[in-house]
């Protein structure tokens, strides 16, 4: 039985059609943006159960979905949940025992042409992880004009899988803001977009893109930095309502085609 309460918040959700039309303008915008790219580099960190083969994160459909349109030879996709990424070691705020931060150091080298065909990849984390795979994600990146990373929000903050990978990535930052060599980035525009339910959701966006565009000084568009929502009320944990937040998104993003080409 639907009890009164849940009536009353599914009355109050705020996924008109007007809303609906403005998501799926922000998305044209962004793929549009995209189509005038050479070389994109999409990455997904939200993760289901492996056996549940047909149950794709939403911000992993709309990667999908963008790589379908604008082609495999321009974009690359990688789900970052299926690589064994190793978790930082903190090594930017080592002790004085170890040198204080010597994170990114020459010393941190990755030596392998087919791995670090660019000479860029310096994590300690790497070399003492045989099997992590953080290259698969640093080869591909200093090779486009762009990386957009998609991310689910999960308690107010984006998922585990995106904090791993932009932690294992601080080298990057920290070669120009610490050790005082070239950016290696400060050519490629980076973007992020977040998809939740009730919670945070601008606020995600608006701390990574600093965390990207002021930090990290990738270039940082407008038009690659946007979130999706289902409702306003961080309260509303019904079942009716992710229920109806799966129909809505289908149907803002997956199927009018027509509205993003």
């Amino acid at each position: 039985m639907i009890s009164l309460n849940d009536l009353l918040l599914e009355a109050k959700l705020p996924q008109s059609e007007q809303d609906m039309d403005l998501y799926a303008r922000k998305y044209k915008k962004t793929i549009d943006y995209l189509r005038t790219k050479n070389k994109v580099l999409l990455l997904t960190t939200s993760n289901r159960w492996s056996q549940h083969k047909d149950d794709v994160p939403k911000s992993t459909q709309l990667a999908i979905k963008i790589q379908e349109l604008l082609g495999k030879e321009k974009v690359t996709l990688i789900e970052v949940p299926s690589l064994n990424i190793a978790p930082c070691e903190g090594n930017v705020s080592s002790n004085l025992k170890y040198d204080g931060n010597h994170c990114g150091v020459k010393g941190a080298l990755l030596k392998d042409d087919d791995k670090n065909p660019t000479g860029y990849h310096r994590c300690w984390a790497s070399l003492n992880n045989k099997n992590d795979e953080l290259w698969k994600i640093t080869k591909e990146l200093f090779e486009s004009d762009c990386v957009v990373f998609f991310a689910s929000v999960r308690w107010g903050q984006a998922n585990g899988y995106y904090q791993k990978l932009i932690e294992r990535l601080t080298w990057i930052e920290n070669r120009h803001s610490t050790l005082g060599e070239k950016n290696v980035v400060k050519d490629i525009e980076a973007g992020f977009i977040a998809v939740g339910q009730n919670w945070h959701g601008k606020q995600v966006v608006d701390t990574q893109k600093a965390v990207l565009g002021d930090y990290y000084k990738f270039q940082t568009p407008d038009q690659l930095f946007w979130n999706w929502q289902f409702t306003q009320d961080d309260r509303d944990e019904t079942k009716r309502s992710y229920d109806k937040a799966i129909r809505v998104f289908d149907k803002t993003f997956l199927k009018p085609y027509d509205k993003t080409k």
